[in-house]
C-alpha cells in the first residue's frame, strides 16, 4: 500500500506547496483513493509535482464537512470524471468556528451535494472487502477541549457540534489493517477503541491529524492531556503518521514519549506498508 500525502499544513520541500488542509493519495491493490481533498485546488498542484494522474482516482472519501478537508472538492470534479465520492449526509450542514470577531463558516461548498457520483454512507459502510467507513464513534474519553470552538448553526442557533458528520477509513490488504483519520474530532483514542470493537485488534497504522492544535498552531491542549494521549498510545503495538491538526509542539511531546512509534507526514512524504 502507498500513502502519499497531498496536502498538510507543513511542507519539507520548497517544490510542494502547504496549507492548512489535509489531503492523502492512496494505492492499494485495487484502488487509487484520495482521502480528503485539503482547501482548495492545491492537492491538484502537489499531485502533478508528484508524478500522480488524478484523472485515474476511483474513490474519494471527505471524513467531515469542514472546509480544510472538502475545499477541493468542486476543483476535483472537474479534472475526474468516474470517481465515486463517499461523504456523510450531514457534512453538508452549517458548521462554524468561533473567532475573535463573531462566527465564520467553516462547511463545505453545497452546490456539490447533489451531484449523482456523491454516495451518502451510513455508520458502518462497506465499500468492498479492502475499504471500510465507519462513524457513530462512541465518547469513551472526552472529546478535547479545541473542539468547543467549533458549533453547528441548527434553526438559527450556534450549538455544539456533535461531529454525526465525521468518518474513518479502513483498509485492510495483505493482512495490513490501516486506519485513516482526518481531524478525530470525535478523540482519536474513542476512534482505535472503535476500531478494535470492529476488527478484533488495534490498526497496524494510523494517520491522519489529531485535533491537538487550534487552526493557527498557537493553542494547543495542555501538557497533561498530550502525555496521557501518548501513554494510551503507546499501549498499542502500532505505528502513527500524524499531521495537520495535531500542530507542531503536540507533535513534539507525543515523540518524546512514542518516539519511533510516531512521525510527522507532511505534503510531499510518502509511506509504503
Amino acid at each position: 500500500m502507498r500513502i502519499v500525502s497531498l496536502v498538510d499544513n507543513i511542507s519539507e520541500r520548497s517544490d510542494i506547496g502547504s496549507e492548512h488542509g489535509l489531503s492523502f493519495y492512496i494505492e492499494t491493490t485495487n484502488h487509487k483513493i484520495l482521502f480528503d481533498l485539503g482547501a482548495s485546488a492545491l492537492f491538484s498542484k502537489n499531485a502533478e509535482i508528484l508524478g500522480i494522474d488524478l484523472e485515474l482516482v476511483d474513490t474519494v472519501i471527505i471524513s467531515h464537512g469542514h472546509y480544510d478537508h472538502g475545499g477541493g472538492l468542486k476543483h476535483f470534479m472537474t479534472i475526474n470524471q468516474k470517481a465515486k465520492i463517499y461523504i456523510k449526509k450531514e457534512a453538508f450542514l452549517d458548521y462554524y468556528s468561533i473567532k475573535e470577531d463573531g462566527f465564520e463558516y467553516i462547511g463545505l461548498d453545497k452546490s456539490s451535494s447533489n451531484n449523482p457520483r456523491i454516495i451518502f454512507a451510513d455508520n458502518d459502510f462497506k465499500i468492498d472487502s479492502e475499504l471500510q467507513l465507519f462513524s457513530g464513534v462512541k465518547t469513551l474519553e472526552e472529546r478535547y477541549s479545541l473542539n468547543q470552538q467549533l458549533k453547528e448553526k441548527r434553526k438559527g442557533e450556534y450549538l455544539e457540534d456533535n461531529f454525526l458528520h465525521e468518518q474513518n477509513l479502513v483498509i485492510e490488504e495483505n493482512n495490513t489493517n490501516v486506519l485513516i483519520a482526518g481531524c478525530a474530532h470525535n478523540g482519536i483514542v474513542n476512534i482505535i477503541h472503535s476500531f478494535i470493537t470492529k476488527t478484533g485488534s488495534a490498526p497496524d497504522y494510523v494517520f491522519g491529524g489529531f485535533h491537538l492544535a487550534s487552526s493557527d498552531g498557537v493553542k494547543h491542549e495542555s501538557e497533561e492531556v498530550i502525555n496521557l494521549l501518548a501513554k494510551t498510545l503507546n499501549t498499542w503495538d502500532t505505528k502513527y503518521f500524524t499531521c495537520h491538526c495535531t500542530g507542531v509542539k503536540p507533535y513534539r511531546m507525543l515523540k518524546q514519549i512514542l518516539n519511533e512509534k510516531i512521525n510527522y507526514f507532511s505534503a510531499g512524504k510518502e509511506i509504503n506498508t
